[in-house]
């Protein structure tokens, strides 16, 4: 259980460590969202292609047996857009 302390002008809260990792809020920017009964606090989603490669090994990682550098590489290989007309 926490409080609003005072900060500044403002108000925040202390979140416990142990809520902080099984939120997977460690070093991220945050996101809040007002709902009907309190707030939501989310971290960013990363859209961004840099995560593409490490989300990719992840899912492929879990698919033991089923990695494939090539694939891989294929996935991640965007010299096709050089030739695109934006």
């Amino acid at each position: 259980m926490t409080t609003l302390t005072k900060i500044g002008n403002s108000q925040g809260i202390r979140i416990p460590k142990l809520l902080i990792q099984q939120a997977h809020l460690d070093n991220v920017s945050l996101e809040l969202e007002v709902l009907e009964n309190g707030l939501l606090i989310k971290p960013v989603n990363n859209t961004g292609r840099d995560a593409w490669k490490a989300n990719i090994e992840k899912v492929m990682s879990k698919n033991k047996g089923l990695k494939d550098e090539a694939y891989l590489e294929d996935l991640l290989n965007d010299n096709d857009l050089e030739d695109w007309q934006w």
